[in-house]
């Protein structure tokens, strides 16, 4: 459904994706992850086009997205950090982003998932971050699209929402959605990821799945396989088996 083909983008004289190639497993849950400066968020935002490569191509169901928009409605996308009106409620919010995304849209269930129900009438600029986060969860999910990009979606959760998130992502993966996102917490990863992709030096380094990466990095945990291939601390035929296969 998404490819990546020979992506390049540089900033100024900084190059953040070199010759990118990647293939996006249609429905399945795919974690993005890397260094600082890896890329990733470049490739999402060149995905969603708010960036622009400098050379190569984005095919979204086999079609290039270059000079065009429509496809973005197919998206539902997570920000990081998510920009409201301060001065509406949660439910002018809803009806607004609605009224702009001309679809309908489904917050019933998860307002009562998320216990948000006491909030509807706050504005925005009262909310905690963490029920703040709720509500950029609630405008993602509410809308019924085959993609969807989470950019660290658990940012700022209690426990008790992370695993109500979870649940809600297996889900919709389970609903035949494809899933892509990026996370700095590799407990969330493990828990999600049916495959990760990892991004070095604007290059994707390793695609594969979890299992696969503790076999190829001899590491007990995600969290050391991960740190390992960013320090360089991997075996040779190991580096010389994928730089050959995704260079």
């Amino acid at each position: 459904m998404i490819e990546f083909i020979n992506l390049n983008k540089s900033f100024s004289k900084n190059l953040v994706l070199d010759n990118l190639n990647l293939n996006v497993s249609e429905g399945k849950i795919s974690a993005v992850l890397g260094p600082n400066g890896s890329g990733k968020s470049t490739i999402i935002k060149c995905l969603l086009g708010l960036v622009l490569p400098d050379s190569g191509q984005i095919l979204f169901d086999r079609q290039p997205i270059r000079n065009t928009w429509q496809y973005r409605e197919k998206i539902d996308y997570l920000p990081q950090i998510a920009r409201f009106p301060e001065n509406l409620a949660i439910s002018e919010l809803i009806k607004m982003i609605t009224d702009i995304r001309q679809q309908q849209g489904d917050s019933e269930a998860l307002i009562e998932l998320f216990e948000l129900s006491p909030f509807m009438h706050k504005k925005i600029r009262h909310l905690s971050g963490g029920t703040r986060q709720k509500v950029n969860i609630l405008l993602t999910f509410m809308f019924n699209n085959p993609v969807i990009i989470l950019d660290e979606p658990s940012s700022g959760l209690d426990p008790v929402a992370i695993i109500r998130l979870k649940d809600l992502i297996h889900r919709e993966r389970d609903n035949g959605k494809t899933i892509l996102f990026t996370s700095h917490i590799m407990s969330l990863v493990e828990d999600l990821a049916d495959e990760i992709i990892f991004l070095l030096e604007g290059k994707v380094y390793f695609q594969g799945s979890k299992e696969e990466i503790l076999q190829f990095s001899d590491k007990p945990n995600l969290e050391n396989a991960i740190a390992s291939i960013i320090s360089g601390d991997i075996p040779d035929p190991l580096k010389k088996k994928h730089l050959a296969n995704y260079l």
